[in-house]
């Protein structure tokens, strides 16, 4: 691989056209299932890794060239336990100033007093859903964008079907509290190996936290499973989507 480009070039608008895709590919889900509508705040949960900082700049470059405007907010957890260091804080607080996108980073426990000791990614995650809950609500904040992929339902949906004895997965729009919160998803029907390609290409900030689980959950053995399938039929992962009727699900 040759020298990586500055993400600046995007945002100065020399876009090649697999971006160009990318970010159709993102703006056609928002408009599929009503994800963003004018003049909305859009609070977006930032990782640090390479889909939540593709997502943010697939919503900055996009409303470039809508005629409707919505604002963008990130914040990121940084748990206290695995804290990120300064430089990393630096080079995420330059990324989303040059989208022009409001970026605050927060110092929380990773191991909460209610876990009574355990630990594993369900409770990681709720840990860190119920911080991004709070802040909504505290700053009336009514939609949440995470960076969920393609590939991120096609392994929930594994999940459920051959653990669980459940065909479901996760949703492009969740509500949550009677329609006064709701998390979206733009990504749901792009390609992992996509946001692994700009992050690489046009280097991305990309930091990624340690997490004790990251090597052997669940999700990380389900992977190559899910490239052997491709091999067979290479729109495997698109087959899944369209097995699920999301027309009867909550939309916006």
């Amino acid at each position: 691989m040759g020298e990586k480009l500055s993400y600046k070039k995007l945002i100065e608008g020399d876009i090649p056209p697999w971006v160009r895709r990318y970010i159709k590919q993102t703006g056609k889900t928002i408009n599929t299932f009503d994800m963003i509508r004018d003049n909305e705040t859009i609070l977006l949960s930032v990782s640090g890794g390479k889909d939540s900082l593709a997502l943010a700049l697939a919503l900055a470059l996009r409303r470039k060239w809508l005629p409707i405007n919505y604002n963008l907010k990130a914040v990121m957890i940084n748990w206290i336990e695995h804290p990120i260091s300064d430089s990393a804080k630096d080079k995420l607080y330059e990324f989303f100033e040059s989208l022009d996108i409001d970026f605050t980073i927060f110092d929380e426990p990773q191991y909460s007093p209610s876990f009574k000791g355990e630990f594993n990614c369900y409770l990681c995650s709720r840990n860190r859903r119920r911080i991004l809950f709070n802040y909504a609500k505290e700053n009336n904040l009514k939609i949440i964008a995470l960076g969920h992929h393609l590939d991120d339902l096609v392994e929930t949906t594994l999940i459920n079907t051959c653990f669980r004895g459940n065909f479901s997965t996760m949703l492009p729009v969740q509500e949550f509290f009677k329609s006064t919160l709701f998390i979206i998803r733009p990504m749901i029907e792009v390609h992992e190996k996509v946001l692994i390609r700009l992050a690489e290409n046009y280097n991305l900030p990309v930091v990624k936290p340690v997490c004790p689980y990251d090597a052997t959950n669940i999700r990380s053995r389900l992977k190559p499973i899910i490239s052997s399938l491709a091999h067979i039929d290479k729109l495997t992962r698109e087959h899944v989507f369209k097995a699920h009727d999301f027309s009867q699900k909550i939309n916006r």
